[in-house]
């Protein structure tokens, strides 16, 4: 067991997929001689060479629609975009194309591509670098939409990632980047649309995924000291998701709160609160909360982004609420 950084958790999950698989090849903006915007390709290029880790010109859609073509020729493409504000340029490559393929084609071919991509605030980068925009893709049938937590989460679902047949949106949050967790010497593959339940209670349940996933288990280490027991379900994967974990936390604690920081109309926290209403109605002995983002753009001012983003007391106050 090591200790890690999310950044180097994914350029290890990049390389050893690389590695074991001479298809899997990365390309996006910078990706090569600089390692990214962010360094998580870094190195990568030194590695493998120019022809599989590929500087592309200045045109998301370009890129998008090179690795569709490039993934429907037998390649895996790992495709970045800088700021997941930017996957509006790829709509058509990855909604029209990417996600239909398997339906169009009657099942003949795939688009075994990933395309990743970093959101989120709280790094004053304003509202053209800060979006959540998950739930657009999770709204799209052929996508499958993942955003992991922690180090080893981040490598062992974008090793899963890789390997699945069906194009995927693999987002990483910003903030997340720096952060250090432990990393088994041989991490594990995780299957995606599988939960983690990351702390046990017998109160209430907060569900989120991503940074969110922080901002619960600080609201319930807060509502501990209370003598309230909540417990964190960690989504891992937002399409699909696992209803059934989540449903069998609900059956345990009879209450819910779903955190999440992007917007909170029409969001993931939607789909999910509307789920449990439905097959999880006998289970409830309180409402069902959402804490996320206001319905407005990300704020460049530091007191107006922290304001915006979900905190863990705007959470714990979601868990007494339910409470009463």
């Amino acid at each position: 067991m090591a200790e890690m950084r999310y950044l180097r958790a994914i350029n290890q999950a990049l390389a050893d997929a690389m590695a074991a698989d001479p298809t899997v090849i990365l390309l996006g903006e910078d990706v090569g001689e600089a390692g990214g915007s962010f360094g998580v390709s870094r190195g990568l290029r030194d590695r493998f060479g120019a022809e599989r880790v590929l500087d592309t010109p200045i045109s998301e859609a370009a890129l998008a629609g090179a690795a569709v073509g490039a993934a429907l020729s037998g390649l895996r493409p790992v495709a970045e975009i800088m700021f997941m504000d930017f996957t509006t340029l790829v709509m058509d490559a990855l909604v029209n194309q990417a996600a239909k393929a398997r339906f169009m084609f009657g099942g003949q071919r795939s688009v075994p591509m990933v395309l990743r991509t970093p959101h989120g605030g709280g790094l004053g980068a304003g509202p053209q670098h800060s979006q959540c925009l998950e739930a657009w893709f999770a709204h799209v049938p052929g996508l499958k939409v993942v955003c992991p937590s922690d180090p080893a989460s981040a490598y062992g679902l974008l090793r899963a990632a890789i390997a699945d047949p069906d194009p995927v949106v693999f987002i990483e949050h910003k903030a997340l980047y720096a952060m250090k967790g432990e990393v088994p010497d041989a991490p594990p593959i995780l299957p995606l649309g599988r939960a983690a339940i990351l702390r046990e209670g017998r109160d209430a349940t907060i569900v989120a995924y991503g940074a969110a996933v922080h901002t619960a288990l600080s609201a319930a280490a807060q509502l501990a000291e209370e003598g309230i027991s909540a417990e964190i379900v960690d989504l891992r994967s937002i399409q699909p998701w696992d209803e059934e974990t989540v449903l069998a936390s609900l059956s345990r604690t009879h209450r819910l709160v779903v955190v999440h920081e992007a917007v909170e109309a029409f969001g993931v926290g939607a789909e999910i609160v509307a789920r449990m209403a439905d097959i999880g109605f006998d289970e409830l002995d309180g409402p069902i909360l959402r804490v996320a983002a206001p319905f407005m753009p990300v704020p460049f001012s530091k007191g107006l982004e922290t304001a915006y983003l979900p905190s863990p007391e705007r959470v714990a106050a979601a868990v007494r609420r339910t409470l009463a």
